[in-house]
């Protein structure tokens, strides 16, 4: 009797997981020049941003644009249309932070100073994030295809950028 309540509790588990997992948001896909990305949403922590970057992707915002900033052990960051890291979509947006800890394949908004001045560019965590954690909204987890984001050719910027050939939603 044990074995059965333990067999369905662990049936129960299982559908919960994948249902929590379906509502999480849509995902974000990424074909780069090292492979393909996918990044689930967040939208119960980032609405706002969600909205935005969900906006920008649709529109083709993002294809073609480089990853400006890639360094080795931290992050690589992307999203601006002039290729400099100064560059943006022209819309701030309110910070929405959060207690979501900053790890292997957190997708942050990148902003200056003011908390408040995140835009259209995003970076991609690779180890040693923990710190960003509060202080930068937090909008997506990569899912699949981290093994390409850490193919992407380092520098500030790269000598030769990887980029985003295109960018889309998928459910």
């Amino acid at each position: 009797m044990r074995n059965f309540f333990t067999a369905l509790l662990g049936a129960c588990f299982l559908i919960m997981t994948n249902s929590a997992n379906a509502d999480s948001g849509p995902t974000l896909l990424l074909d780069t020049t090292k492979g393909q990305v996918e990044i689930r949403m967040l939208p119960d922590l980032a609405p706002n941003h969600v909205a935005r970057i969900t906006e920008l992707a649709t529109s083709g915002f993002y294809d073609g644009v480089i990853f400006h900033r890639v360094i080795p052990g931290f992050m690589a960051q992307t999203g601006d249309p002039d290729g400099t890291g100064m560059g943006g979509s022209g819309q701030k947006l309110d910070a929405e932070f959060s207690d979501y800890e900053y790890k292997l394949g957190t997708v942050g908004m990148a902003r200056a100073m003011n908390p408040n001045s995140g835009d259209s560019q995003f970076f991609i965590c690779f180890d040693g994030c923990g710190h960003l954690t509060g202080q930068y909204t937090v909008w997506g987890q990569v899912e699949r295809g981290m093994e390409n984001i850490y193919n992407i050719t380092p520098g500030e910027p790269p000598a030769k950028p990887d980029q985003i050939i295109s960018a889309k939603i998928v459910d």
